[in-house]
């Protein structure tokens, strides 16, 4: 079983940079995506960006080129850079990691959400 937590969420002026982390627990097996989502107030989750373990990357349209995600398989852990901030970007993000034991299905698994506020 998998258990998220995600730092580095706050309050930040538009234009500005926050860094996002994710670190799950220990595991021996490989997780094969991690990544995030957010969700605005009112609004339904959304998808943010993700990496596979080899480190390929997928990002939504509204956020390429301004935020950036890694893995740092070691720790297992997942980053999130996210640079030129808009008010659009206010939200709770969630990392997501998809992982099965051996033997089982993949499931896909959540933190508890961090809250990032852009502020004009």
């Amino acid at each position: 079983q998998v258990e998220l937590m995600e730092f580095g969420g706050g309050l930040v002026q538009a234009g500005g940079s926050l860094r996002l982390s994710c670190a799950a627990s220990r595991t021996m097996a490989k997780i094969n995506i991690m990544g995030w989502y957010r969700q605005a107030p009112g609004k339904e989750r959304e998808f943010v960006a993700s990496s596979t373990y080899e480190g390929i990357t997928d990002y939504s349209n509204f956020v390429k080129g301004r935020f950036t995600i890694a893995r740092n398989n070691a720790e297992i852990t997942a980053s999130l850079q996210m640079n030129s901030l808009k008010d659009g970007d206010t939200g709770v993000y969630y990392c997501y990691a998809d992982y099965g034991e051996p033997g089982t299905d993949s499931q896909r698994y959540w933190g508890q959400g961090t809250q990032v506020t852009v502020s004009s």
